[in-house]
């Protein structure tokens, strides 16, 4: 057994044990590793600590209950917490609002996934599907003879607090953008399609730690901007294009485009010896009987020019 293949059996157990004491101990003893082996190994695969990642799993799962009519002190109970309290300040803790708040507003958390580890070490061809824990991800080359113009919202957004970008969980402010420009598109005469939305993340204030997010439609003709709008362009340019699939929309858009991300950036670019052009697309393309469908797009850089033109910046300062 590889060790990736040892600590994702300890989170698959995780995964279904939730509302059950677990111990490192126990976990350690399930794939046969010295708990303090197995802590570091979980800690370097993870990116969290056991305790960290079940108390997140935990809390992410009793998100899911909130929606439901269950009382707030039983959902506490049900994934250990000893109390109403101490469950409301975890929460807090995590997501920046309390349960009732939650439950009140149905604000969108930006919340840890359950990892598929295997995408850290699958070095997957061009044009080859690969199915990941319910998923399929396949990446391919594209070039965009012409430019497209896509009209729509911009938010400066917190890099710590979105994951994968950063490592701390929150409110997910992007997928609140994506809300607020879903309820003026039906008044922009300016959109020529229906058929594919596109978000954008572009470098931003990196001394503010934020970047820049867009949520906006395909533009009928470049023409003066309504205030409270912003006009973006995909640039014509050869791209990189993950596209995946999963079984609901809701799937599409948190874990599996988190684990996509995550492939894309960590495993498959670096591994070809390439990083990105600052900034990256994400297509979402209206549902069809196959499911649901999307496309990440990011136009690649040659690592070594790009250590050469950081170089040459850092020369220049």
């Amino acid at each position: 057994m590889h060790a990736w293949e040892a600590i994702q059996k300890s989170v698959d157990y995780i995964e279904t044990h939730t509302t059950e004491e677990i111990s490192t101990e126990q976990l350690a003893d399930m794939v046969g590793l010295s708990p303090y082996y197995f802590q570091r190994l979980f800690k370097r695969l993870v990116k969290k600590t056991v305790f960290e990642y079940v108390r997140l799993r935990r809390l992410a799962q009793a998100a899911q209950d909130l929606k439901d009519s269950k009382r707030i002190v039983d959902i506490a109970l049900e994934y250990g917490f000893s109390s109403h309290a101490n469950f409301t300040r975890a929460f807090k803790e995590a997501y920046h609002i309390t349960p009732e708040e939650y439950r009140s507003n149905s604000i969108p958390l930006n919340q840890v996934m359950k990892p598929d580890l295997q995408l850290n070490y699958i070095l997957i061809d061009e044009n080859v599907p690969l199915i990941a824990d319910g998923i399929v991800i396949e990446i391919t080359r594209k070039k965009l003879a012409q430019p497209e113009l896509y009209l729509g919202l911009t938010e400066q957004v917190i890099i710590a607090d979105q994951m994968p970008v950063g490592e701390a969980t929150g409110i997910d402010t992007p997928f609140m953008l994506w809300d607020r420009f879903h309820k003026v598109k039906p008044e922009l005469k300016e959109i020529s399609s229906d058929e594919i939305e596109l978000g954008a993340s572009m470098m931003g204030d990196m001394e503010n730690g934020t970047f820049t997010y867009f949520a906006g439609a395909p533009a009928r003709v470049k023409a003066p901007v309504a205030d409270g709008l912003t006009a973006w362009e995909l640039p014509a340019a050869d791209y990189i294009v993950c596209s995946l699939e999963a079984e609901s929309q809701t799937e599409l858009v948190t874990s599996a485009l988190d684990k996509a991300m995550n492939y894309l950036f960590s495993t498959w670019l670096p591994n070809h010896k390439l990083t990105a052009q600052p900034f990256s697309a994400e297509k979402y393309y209206k549902k069809t009987p196959d499911g649901f469908y999307m496309e990440i797009w990011v136009s690649p850089v040659s690592l070594a020019d790009a250590n050469k033109k950081e170089q040459e910046t850092d020369g220049v300062e």
